[in-house]
């Protein structure tokens, strides 16, 4: 009788083993993410990639069917290279190409809406809409056509800044660097040799209108530290890196890169005051280094770029890490 129960129980505990795995295996499927390489394309030969993607590679091929819906029409405003996606065996992605068809009629901006047909043994999750711009229109009526426009349904007279708006914030200082990391690490200016004066840096951004800066000055506490030279103009949303000195090589975005005309810009690690003053002497903007004087060995940069307070480079996620980012974004994209 005790053998029989010892029996009934291991049949019982396998019978359970079996439910929870069984539940486990069907209620929780390997997701599918659908994505675009863009938002919008162009009908004159522009195109867009869409891919599905998988957390791991698989052992045989998976076909997702899509359905693409909406304002544009297969044949007459784009191309498909396929109605389908192959994640190949071993792979853990695939993808097509959609294409547009230029014509000469006036459409306006249409729209395209990708979704799964299903997959069995798979969850594809995401929608995917795309703009299929017409270089024959301009949506938003800012003198910009749609294909040529980054920022096609955003209204205003934005012709000479590629159709987007201006920020409007005016002159303002995005990213200091008063305290370089020891040795190689804190090589800034990207010259070869760390050196605590020539490293220090000031980024300036203009979102606008165009400006002469020539003959402006920056200076800390004690002295002038920077006149800018004569020719000196920022055009809307450009961008301005002043070095404490050196040669300042390498990837620097779109902006203009100066060093110190006095040899050094010489922020003080325990609090300094930074001024930019125009070609009259008047004060444009100040910047005052006390409340960030903790020695960081690093920048310290607006987070959000051009909007945010500031905060230490490194730690900001976007950053992956980095130190600093003269010139460019946080994410080392140019603005």
């Amino acid at each position: 009788m005790d053998t029989l129960n010892f029996f009934h129980k291991i049949f019982y505990v396998l019978i359970g083993l079996f439910l929870v795995t069984s539940c486990t295996t069907e209620d929780i499927l390997p997701a599918i993410e659908l994505t675009a390489s863009d938002t919008n394309f162009s009908e004159d030969n522009g195109s867009v990639t869409v891919s599905a993607k998988l957390i791991s590679v698989v052992s045989e091929s998976v076909t997702i069917p899509l359905i693409i819906r909406g304002d544009a029409t297969l044949t007459n405003d784009y191309e498909v290279s396929s109605s389908e996606i192959v994640i190949s065996s071993g792979n853990d992605s695939g993808s097509i190409i959609i294409t547009g068809v230029q014509d000469t009629e006036i459409e306006g901006s249409e729209k395209l809406i990708i979704t799964s047909g299903g997959t069995s043994g798979f969850l594809v999750l995401g929608t995917v809409e795309i703009s299929l711009l017409d270089d024959d229109s301009d949506s938003d009526s800012d003198g910009v056509l749609d294909v040529n426009d980054n920022c096609p349904f955003e209204g205003g007279e934005f012709i000479d800044n590629n159709g987007c708006p201006v920020l409007g914030l005016g002159f303002i200082i995005n990213e200091v660097h008063y305290d370089p990391e020891a040795d190689l690490p804190g090589d800034a200016n990207g010259d070869g040799t760390r050196s605590a004066l020539e490293d220090e840096f000031i980024e300036f951004f203009n979102s606008g209108p165009e400006l002469d800066i020539s003959g402006y000055t920056i200076s800390d506490s004690d002295a002038v530290r920077h006149t800018f030279p004569t020719g000196t103009i920022l055009p809307i949303n450009g961008v301005i890196v002043v070095f404490g000195g050196g040669t300042p090589t390498g990837n620097f975005g779109s902006a203009l890169v100066q060093t110190a005309s006095e040899g050094q810009i010489n922020m003080s690690n325990s609090g300094d005051i930074i001024t930019l003053s125009d070609a009259s002497g008047a004060s444009v903007l100040t910047f005052d280094i006390e409340p960030l004087s903790n020695n960081p060995n690093e920048s310290y940069t607006r987070n959000p770029d051009l909007t945010g307070g500031f905060e230490q480079h490194s730690g900001i996620t976007e950053s992956n890490g980095t130190l600093y980012s003269p010139g460019t974004k946080l994410d080392g994209t140019s603005f």
